[in-house]
């Protein structure tokens, strides 16, 4: 089992940078896929980008590729998400997930085992 506990999150202007970070508990960290998905007011949630467990493989949607960028420290139990060129559609509550038992990175958000409680991004125009 794996408690996630994001941060990072905040207001910032059409442009700017913000930084989420997820930190894990538990020793087995570096045997979870990780990603991170947002959602929307009235939208569901949507993948944004997902990383393998070595951290080899990265995966995004194509809607913040070029932009934002996950990555992952397995001896600090904790998965960052760089975001870059933010813009308003870029607004979302924004979670970590963690999944044990899958062999790829999917994108589907039931293939998750574990969440955080999710932190505010809000990029103004």
């Amino acid at each position: 089992q794996v408690q996630l506990v994001e941060s990072g999150g905040g207001l910032v202007q059409a442009g700017g940078s913000l930084r989420l970070s997820c930190a894990a508990s538990g020793r087995t960290f570096s045997n979870y896929v990780m990603a991170w998905f947002r959602q929307a007011p009235g939208k569901e949630r949507e993948f944004v980008a997902g990383i393998s467990r070595s951290g080899g493989s990265t995966y995004y949607a194509d809607s913040v590729k070029g932009r934002f960028t996950i990555s992952r420290d397995n001896a600090k139990n904790i998965v960052h998400l760089q975001m870059n060129s933010l813009k308003p559609e870029d607004t979302a509550v924004y979670y970590c997930a963690a999944a044990l038992w899958v062999q790829s990175t999917p994108r589907g958000s039931a293939a998750y085992d574990y969440w955080g409680q999710g932190t505010q991004v809000t990029v103004s125009s």
